[in-house]
């Protein structure tokens, strides 16, 4: 089924950028907290200026890290495979520049998109991908992916790891060197807060990572118009995660939250503690989209690679 999910994607999508807006002032509160009960108003600025270097060295060069990191291979234009034409056709249809793809040589099916912005963004897939999913299950991956740097949430998750990853270093500072003990709330009060700011980060970031999942899933229904080939992908790729490995990702797991399907298998579950949300809900999510559209929707057919490959169920 083809469906316009326009109307539905962007009035629901309000709310995630709102809750969105939220949970990153959070996270800029706490940060900015922390600094100033360590070493008041000096300490603050100091944070500040720590924090704008680290997410200004990762705006520029988190891309080709992580890309580096999972050893991806570019995928040139016109392959024989037909991924790059599904990328620039889907891309099309998103109304946004066509982003580099990548090809992760691992068995597991899974995909993740990175880049400071539309113009510098890549979307990466596995080998396992490519062999797990139709075509039209694949068009709903890659349309989730280009969602995701539509919407800037590769910049977001970038700026908010980094924040995460601030907060724990300032807090680890601060326990190794002592913070100020006339900041109000006491030393016991202070210690506390060493050790709950980090898990705090760490929540927030997950619950941000979550928030824009859900919006990337109904963006990316959009994008491909067939909710219920997104839903199908995400139930294979959930499937081949669960028994497949992937060992690069477990030894790198701050990348885990970029993947469409945690790669990890520590987290199962929707809870405070899972970078995902659960992927039963968000296929609940995708049906209940495609019903609400069905009688309005117009039909729509997703691109069509030029060859399928040899070992892939693509018709």
């Amino acid at each position: 089924m083809n469906v316009n999910l326009g109307h539905f994607s962007r009035s629901i999508g309000t709310v995630g950028y709102f809750k969105t807006a939220i949970l990153m002032a959070a996270m800029t509160a706490l940060f900015m907290g922390l600094g100033y009960l360590l070493a008041g108003s000096g300490g603050m600025i100091i944070a500040l200026f720590m924090a704008a270097g680290m997410n200004a060295f990762t705006w520029w060069n988190s891309d080709k890290m992580v890309l580096r990191m999972h050893n991806a291979q570019p995928v040139p234009s016109g392959d024989r495979l037909g991924l790059s034409r599904m990328v620039e056709d889907l891309a099309r249809n998103a109304g946004m520049p066509v982003p580099a793809v990548y090809l992760i040589d691992t068995q597991q099916p899974n995909a993740f998109a990175t880049g400071r912005n539309p113009e510098n963004a890549a979307v990466a897939v596995t080998t396992g991908l490519m062999r797990a999913l139709s075509r039209e299950e694949l068009a709903g991956v890659i349309a989730h992916e280009l969602a995701h740097i539509r919407n800037h949430d590769t910049a977001i998750m970038t700026v908010t790891a980094t924040f995460a990853g601030a907060i724990t270093m300032l807090a680890n500072f601060a326990m190794f060197f002592g913070g100020r003990r006339d900041n109000g709330i006491g030393l016991i009060g202070t210690l506390a807060l060493m050790f709950l700011a980090p898990m705090a980060a760490a929540l927030v970031q997950m619950a941000i990572s979550r928030t824009r999942e859900y919006a990337a899933d109904r963006a990316g229904a959009e994008i491909c118009g067939q909710p219920l080939a997104l839903a199908s992908a995400l139930e294979r790729i959930q499937q081949g995660a669960a028994r497949i490995d992937n060992m690069t990702a477990e030894r790198n797991p701050a990348t885990a939250h970029m993947f469409i399907i945690n790669p990890l298998h520590a987290y199962k579950h929707d809870n405070l503690f899972s970078t995902h949300p659960s992927t039963e809900n968000r296929i609940a999510a995708l049906r209940q989209l495609a019903g609400e559209a069905r009688s309005s929707g117009t039909v729509r057919t997703p691109p069509r690679p030029t060859r399928a490959p040899r070992s892939g169920p693509w018709s």
